[in-house]
């Protein structure tokens, strides 16, 4: 079937309407009505090919949430009208140990919900900026929020995950001490979580101007990374460092602020690399320095359980499909609190 869309023919042009096909559900595919979509920063790197391999006609978009509008005939998990929502994962193999672990996030042959290999035509994945999303039962994500808080819950779907993920994975609750660098889409989200889950929570920031919002987000305190002084106020005092920030920069800064045995993951994912840490400021302290990306099909769930239960979504900002571009050079600027979600009534015109 045809649907609109919203997507780039290159990586040197805008996006712009058109249309694309989206197959019949098969017998365990879920049909989706897509009410709103988040903007990602990954959107912006992939269709503008800063990222290898991007197949055009790109449609970008994997913070996914509607409405199931048909279901197949072996699905019984999902029945039409049921809020639901699709994050980065479309598929996987599905028989290997990651995803018996229920981490599909790092199956060799995961399928990411754009711009990865399909037999559905043109040949990759094509994401949710569109009005339609057909995906197998196993990797759509149940919707517990209230109604009127389903564009907010929307970032959720990646933002959200990707902070949970290593949140979890290091056992981050009451009595730990953790950072967040950063306070933008995703730094955002992880303020929020750390402290729902219990955390003293201490944002950074290269503003002093985004000290009352750090607050207001959940945050104990706040240091300017700027500042030396309140930089090394923290020497050695971390239990956990989740550094969002999606561009360069020194990492020594903020792995001397560990505690023994402490750990730094990072889960933004600049366009060019940061430069080699000091291999001492490791071994002196066994600090480690991780990554972390988005999380499996149950822990996706289990997040969204619990923003449900406390509450949290992100904070956003409401777009039509013609502003997708603008949105796109004002991401760029820093110009959004926290993440622009895309209203998908309008790709109808």
């Amino acid at each position: 079937m045809l649907v609109n869309a919203y997507g780039a023919h290159a990586g040197d042009q805008p996006l712009q309407p058109l249309q694309i096909t989206r197959r019949a559900p098969g017998a365990h595919d879920v049909q989706i009505d897509i009410a709103f979509c988040g903007i990602c920063h990954s959107d912006l790197h992939q269709v503008r090919a800063e990222w290898h391999g991007t197949q055009f006609p790109c449609v970008p978009g994997h913070e996914i949430v509607g409405r199931v509008a048909a279901v197949g005939a072996h699905v019984h998990g999902f029945r039409p009208g049921d809020l639901v929502g699709i994050g980065c994962i479309v598929d996987s193999c599905k028989h290997c140990a990651d995803c018996e672990d229920g981490l599909e996030n790092y199956c060799d042959g995961m399928i990411g919900t754009y711009n990865f290999p399909t037999p559905d035509a043109p040949g990759w994945t094509l994401g949710g900026y569109s009005q339609q999303i057909v995906v197998h039962e196993r990797y759509v994500l149940r919707i517990r929020h209230p109604e009127e808080q389903l564009a907010a819950v929307a970032p959720l779907l990646c933002a959200g995950i990707t902070t949970y993920s290593p949140l979890r994975h290091w056992q981050v609750g009451p009595g730990k001490k953790v950072g967040v660098v950063g306070i933008g889409g995703l730094g955002h989200m992880g303020i929020k979580l750390a402290h729902a889950l219990g955390a003293h929570v201490v944002a950074f920031t290269t503003s002093d101007a985004k000290r009352e919002a750090a607050r207001q987000l959940g945050a104990d305190e706040v240091v300017v990374s700027r500042n030396a002084e309140e930089m090394a106020a923290h020497a050695k005092s971390f239990d956990l460092i989740l550094n969002t920030v999606a561009a360069p920069h020194d990492l020594d800064a903020f792995l001397v602020l560990l505690k023994r045995d402490g750990g730094m993951t990072l889960v933004g994912a600049p366009a060019t690399p940061h430069a080699s840490p000091n291999v001492f400021n490791l071994i002196m302290k066994r600090r480690t320095l991780a990554g972390s990306m988005i999380g499996g099909i149950a822990e996706t769930q289990e997040m969204l359980d619990f923003c449900a239960a406390h509450g949290i979504v992100a904070d956003i900002e409401l777009v039509r499909a013609d502003q997708i571009n603008e949105s796109y050079e004002r991401m760029l600027k820093g110009d959004v609190k926290y993440r622009f979600v895309i209203d998908n009534a309008t790709l109808a015109g």
